[in-house]
């Protein structure tokens, strides 16, 4: 299970926004990291730009770069608008809709959480963190004492986070719904998606 496992803070400092949750170094510290972090920069060019646009999408999701690629691959196939579908296909992995639900407080948690087999999709154990839900899916907390132990501590954290109007949520069942893929509205993305294309179509 290939994730990144380096330090987050700094990550975050370097684009300016919580990439990985609230923290207050940032709040501290809202500069780059280094000694050069508080300094002007030059210029950043159009490459230079979508790299930066790409990196935030990666780490925001918690993806290695050949996993993002690929999902840019697979969004490239589809019929209408590249980005959109780039990041549908993030948002309906099985991790990020576990975190979404409530069931982790950290898309890695979440990752985790489905690679040790707390999670089913339809009835059935599913431990791939990429696996593509699709509409009508049920996502269930498995049903034993450790799974649901966990589920339940995690959502009584995650009360002030809101559960998005595409996906539905049965917290005394520990089973959330698939209602509709999202539009980009709903998403709300971090990063400009449209610069990530471009990155990849150079």
């Amino acid at each position: 299970m290939a994730r990144y496992t380096g330090p987050r803070v700094r990550i975050s400092r370097r684009f300016g926004i919580p990439i990985f949750g609230p923290t207050k170094y940032l709040e501290r510290r809202n500069y780059g990291p280094g000694v050069h972090g508080p300094k002007s920069r030059r210029k950043t060019t159009d490459y230079g730009l979508g790299l930066i646009e790409k990196q935030k999408l990666r780490y925001y999701y918690g993806l290695m770069e050949k996993q993002f690629r690929g999902v840019y691959e697979k969004a490239l196939k589809r019929r209408g608008v590249t980005g959109e579908h780039m990041l549908q296909i993030l948002e309906t992995r099985l991790d990020n809709v576990v975190f979404h639900l409530g069931f982790a407080n950290t898309r890695a948690a979440a990752r985790q959480m489905v690679c040790h087999g707390h999670i089913t999709v339809k009835g059935r154990k599913v431990n791939i963190a990429s696996y593509a839900l699709k509409v009508n899916d049920v996502i269930e907390v498995k049903n034993n004492n450790v799974s649901r132990q966990l589920a339940t501590k995690n959502l009584e954290v995650a009360t002030s986070r809101a559960v998005p109007d595409w996906l539905s949520l049965n917290k005394e069942e520990f089973k959330g719904t698939v209602m509709r893929i999202p539009t980009r509205d709903e998403i709300q993305p971090i990063a400009n998606e449209q610069a990530v294309v471009e990155f990849y179509s150079r």
